[in-house]
């Protein structure tokens, strides 16, 4: 099972990599390109969502049992 923290790591990491090859390339970004950043975007955007619920849910149970 992929933890969400490291799934924000790994889609940064394809995104890193996809703008370097697209940053060499000469000519403009195509729409399917663009809609894949924004499609990342919003994966990243939902996956660090999920990470602040499990951190908040974690914290709550931590201070449950004190």
């Amino acid at each position: 099972m992929t933890t969400p923290a490291s799934a924000i790591r790994d889609e940064v990491q394809q995104l890193i990599e996809v703008q370097i090859e697209t940053f060499r390339q000469p000519s403009r970004l195509t729409s399917s390109e663009l809609a894949e950043y924004h499609f990342r975007a919003e994966r990243i955007k939902q996956l660090g969502q999920e990470l602040d619920r499990i951190s908040g849910t974690a914290i709550l149970e931590e201070r449950k049992m004190r």
